[in-house]
């Protein structure tokens, strides 16, 4: 049993670890200390759905089922380049960071639906949490176990991250460090659109 958790455990950390769009969403809404913490919540919340799911089942149906990958590659595809052409925009132009600035905070509940789009409309999530993760944890001794562990990952990574980066706000909530964040995030969002389009 302790030898299922721990390989979800560590499996979990090293693919939640690497930056992608829910971690950058994550940070972003830290860094504004904007509902981050509900944030974090939702995020290991949906993580452990879909690690459990794929676990007990899902990861097998869409390995076998190349209509469903298709229609999360192609969604996935357009969402990823929707959101690195507004995290450009903001990068490149001042207006849209002022703009930005003058619009105040968002509703925990917009925040919310912003996060669920970036978690499940991001077919990465498909791939590395249902299909690589799950799939592995299927065949662990103690599946339950893992998808604990792989949970564990996820809760601990999310709320550091979160925590983290609203402490370290002051110090990095200046328009140049904005303009370099969402130019990280426009590039990594063309770089994962890129990837998807290869796979298709």
């Amino acid at each position: 049993m302790w030898q299922s958790y721990l390989n979800g455990l560590l499996m979990a950390a090293g693919l939640i670890i690497a930056i992608g769009a829910q971690n950058a969403f994550v940070l972003a809404q830290s860094l504004r200390r904007e509902h981050h913490l509900p944030v974090a919540a939702l995020c290991v919340l949906c993580d452990a759905l879909l690690v459990s799911a794929g676990v007990f089942g899902l990861a097998t149906l869409l390995a076998q089922n190349p209509v469903l990958l298709g229609i999360a590659r192609w969604g996935g595809f357009a969402f990823l380049l929707w959101y690195g052409i507004k995290a450009l925009r903001r990068a490149i132009s001042p207006a849209a960071l002022d703009q930005s600035a003058q619009a105040g905070p968002r509703s925990r509940r917009a925040v919310l639906l912003a996060a669920l789009a970036v978690t499940l409309l991001n077919p990465h999530v498909y791939v590395d949490t249902v299909l690589l993760i799950g799939s592995l944890g299927a065949q662990q001794t103690a599946p339950g176990a893992y998808a604990l562990g792989a949970a564990s990952a996820s809760l601990v990574w999310f709320f550091a991250l979160a925590l983290g980066a609203a402490w370290l706000a002051p110090w990095l909530a200046r328009p140049a460090t904005w303009r370099l964040l969402d130019l990280a995030v426009a590039l990594m969002m063309f770089a994962m659109a890129g990837q998807l389009l290869n796979g298709i």
